[in-house]
């Protein structure tokens, strides 16, 4: 039975378990999702070729934020009742107003199953690919990727609260298409820190040749991803027609595009690029790359490569079943106080294996330092249990960067294959991976990814493809999926904890 664990921040970080001498303490996990709000929603979003399984009480890919007018108020957002062929029943909010002690359940109708209509924008299946954002005067912005069953119709939408997460604006639509040879997918959402006028949006949006155009247009050398961007300039009232805001769009597409702010008000939105598209040959075909903007979005710069992409995917140890972690998303964090940027993904050219890479900036992004290995998992005579991914980063105001990641190092030849989730940090000169450690255990034991839902057909075992993390002063708030060993009818749960210093 889901309950949430009253517990006050004094008293969990009095009950710490301390790592080392210096290293950070993590508070008792909180069990931040309830019941499915959704359960009466079971026989919407059930079409599609194939139909698809759904997981209800399933929590996937949570996203966090904290208010920075009042740290106490903390939203987390997150997929609910997964399906294992794309998106969910619906995203819920999970809202603390006591620095996430307790919280409670809201959501936007981005779904029919979460209040969507027709006459309010959200009319569809499914939703999927959850984040937040809060604009310095401590209004939120949640943003959805919703779709039809089929997968066929997308749409990006957004939604505002201008009281902590507890109520939700009818949905903006940013971009809405009905074609089989277009679809809007991966967006995030970024309150600019300086100014709550603004407020941007950016995702990437395949096309191919022609809406008439064969399946053979998939593997065109015409085929794109364009980099799709959209703002607000006055707090949500209105929002810009989308554009593509890559400097050309010949045989380029792009992955996970996310945008932070550097001090001087310069945007950076980092992605996965893939050059060449097809069959068509590219030198350098993969790499995480980003582009610059000094006029907040009007113009952007030349694409500017931070390193090659050398992701294999994770795989089960066990079976070699392909985990849903395939990596080409990079997670950025800024360095609010020296504009310093951070860069982590997965990668396999430490061990042959997934591992997270690391590379910084400290000229705001036109160069970036060789990638070195952060994650501490320690090496194994069976290599496929070094595998660590679904990595994000953050830094604090103290300009400690940390970490966070699952990985395999508990697995045994036993049936189910035990994973945890991790966090690491360096408080200085972290280009030099010496400075990386104090590594502590965020999950409070280890659980059975086997029994996590599947996604994508034979690409399974789905937590997400990525997990929240959020700086709170000098301290830092993972949000991650943990799965529910031996309980099928509730599978997975959203949980927190607060861990620093």
């Amino acid at each position: 039975m889901k309950r949430t664990l009253v517990l006050t921040i004094i008293i969990a970080l009095i009950s710490v378990q301390a790592v080392s001498a210096s290293s950070f303490t993590v508070a008792p996990l909180t069990l931040i999702s309830g019941p499915s709000p959704f359960a009466g929603c079971a026989n919407i979003g059930g079409l599609g070729n194939p139909p698809g399984t759904n997981y209800p009480n399933a929590e996937e890919e949570p996203w966090v934020a904290v208010n920075p007018t009042n740290s106490q108020n903390i939203i987390a957002v997150w997929q609910q009742d997964r399906w294992s062929n794309g998106g969910a029943r619906g995203l819920v909010a999970g809202v603390s107003h006591d620095g996430g002690v307790t919280w409670h359940e809201t959501y936007a109708h981005f779904s029919f199953c979460s209040g969507g209509t027709v006459e309010n924008g959200g009319d569809f299946e499914r939703a999927s690919d959850p984040w937040v954002t809060f604009s310095p005067n401590g209004h939120a912005y949640q943003i959805s990727l919703s779709a039809s069953s089929d997968l066929v119709t997308s749409a990006i939408l957004v939604s505002k609260s201008t009281d902590g997460g507890d109520t939700w604006s009818e949905p903006t639509t940013l971009i809405r298409e009905t074609t089989s040879f277009h679809f809007n997918d991966k967006e995030s959402i970024t309150a600019d820190p300086a100014d709550s006028n603004f407020v941007y949006t950016v995702w990437d949006r395949s096309r191919k040749p022609g809406e008439n155009a064969s399946f053979n247009a998939l593997h065109s050398f015409a085929f794109r991803g364009d980099a799709m961007f959209s703002r607000t300039t006055n707090g949500g009232a209105s929002w810009e027609a989308p554009r593509s805001i890559l400097p050309t769009n010949a045989n380029l597409f792009t992955i996970g595009n996310q945008i932070v702010v550097l001090p001087d008000g310069t945007l950076v939105d980092v992605f996965g690029l893939g050059r060449g598209s097809g069959i068509q040959p590219s030198v350098n075909p993969f790499t995480h790359s980003l582009v610059r903007s000094t006029d907040k979005g009007l113009t952007w710069s030349r694409i500017i490569d931070i390193s090659t992409d050398q992701a294999l995917g994770a795989r089960d140890p066990d079976t070699g079943r392909p985990i849903r972690a395939e990596g080409g998303i990079p997670e950025i964090a800024v360095d609010p106080n020296n504009g310093n940027l951070y860069v982590v993904w997965q990668d396999s050219r430490f061990s042959g294996v997934d591992e997270v890479a690391f590379s910084m900036s400290t000229d705001g992004g036109f160069t970036w330092t060789s990638p070195i290995k952060v994650n501490q998992t320690p090496r194994s005579d069976t290599v496929a249990n070094q595998q660590a991914f679904v990595p994000n980063i953050r830094v604090g105001t103290d300009g400690t960067v940390a970490v966070t990641y699952y990985d395999f190092r508990n697995n045994t030849a036993d049936p189910g294959v035990p994973t945890d989730y991790w966090i690491v940090h360096c408080h200085a000169n972290c280009s030099n991976a010496t400075n990386w450690g104090d590594e502590a255990r965020l999950s409070s034991a280890s659980f059975d990814i086997e029994q996590a839902p599947a996604a994508r057909g034979p690409f399974g075992f789905f937590l997400g493809e990525y997990e929240g993390l959020t700086s709170i002063g000098n301290n830092f708030m993972p949000v991650f999926i943990q799965v529910n060993n031996g309980n099928s009818a509730n599978r997975t749960d959203v949980f927190g904890t607060i861990t620093g210093p």
